[in-house]
């Protein structure tokens, strides 16, 4: 049997771009399926993803009761996954910061890796494209302070571009999974790699929304500046 990979695509509020998106990630490989994971959303970003799965059976959908955070929609999105016959997991964005024909490259670098990180500043090249300097300075020193605190040796540790082996999911307590934010993309990568499997990063390019509003808030930033020195005393006492 050909190899099969699911994109989760966690939503909230993103009708003008979901219907654009999810086409695009089909074209590009036949592997791929898509899974929506929808916190209930106000603009109808449930519906149209019902519709969509109605009308393709790659497409599916999963209704949350309100907008209950990014880390959990993905244990939910990686949950269902386990339950059926994928190989390859994906994170990704609703918003189009997450380039779909970058889905290839994934597919080929998970060959010999077990956890591939689509990367803003590898080797400290920057590639993010129309964000603020201050939002670029705060992402580029986030990743300084969680590469000192954890030990990981990765570039952008916070970035949410990302697939996953079946069996690093496997092997991960997903129950155990303490972080929501942009934590909870540093916390996995942390747990994988104390697990003993093989990460590596590939190079994207990151383009800030041209529709819809960001989900960033002071909350998000907040829980990583926390969370992240609990990852290292979590790793020192042996709990990852």
């Amino acid at each position: 049997m050909p190899e099969k990979a699911l994109v989760v695509i966690p939503t909230y509020n993103e009708a003008v771009n979901l219907p654009q998106l999810v086409p695009q990630v089909l074209a590009q490989d036949p592997r791929i399926d898509v899974l929506v994971v929808d916190d209930n959303s106000p603009d109808g970003t449930g519906a149209l993803a019902d519709e969509m799965s109605r009308a393709n059976p790659r497409v599916h959908t999963l209704h949350r009761e309100g907008k209950l955070g990014l880390g959990t929609a993905y244990i939910t999105g990686f949950k269902w996954a386990l339950e059926r016959s994928y190989d390859f997991m994906f994170e990704m964005d609703a918003d189009f910061s997450h380039d779909p024909v970058h889905l290839p490259q994934f597919l080929t670098a998970i060959r010999d890796a077990d956890v591939v990180l689509g990367s803003r500043y590898l080797q400290g090249r920057v590639t993010v494209v129309n964000w603020p300097m201050s939002r670029l300075m705060l992402s580029y020193l986030a990743n300084i302070y969680a590469r000192w605190f954890t030990g990981l040796k990765i570039w952008d540790l916070t970035g949410g571009f990302k697939c996953f082996r079946r069996r690093v999911l496997e092997t991960i307590d997903l129950s155990q999974v303490v972080s929501n934010g942009y934590a909870f993309q540093i916390e996995m990568s942390v747990r994988a790699w104390r697990k003993g499997f093989k990460l590596r990063e590939i190079p994207i390019v990151f383009v800030d929304r041209t529709e819809g509003q960001s989900k960033m808030n002071r909350a998000i930033v907040r829980e990583a500046v926390l969370k992240v020195p609990r990852l290292r005393l979590m790793a020192w006492f042996g709990r990852i």
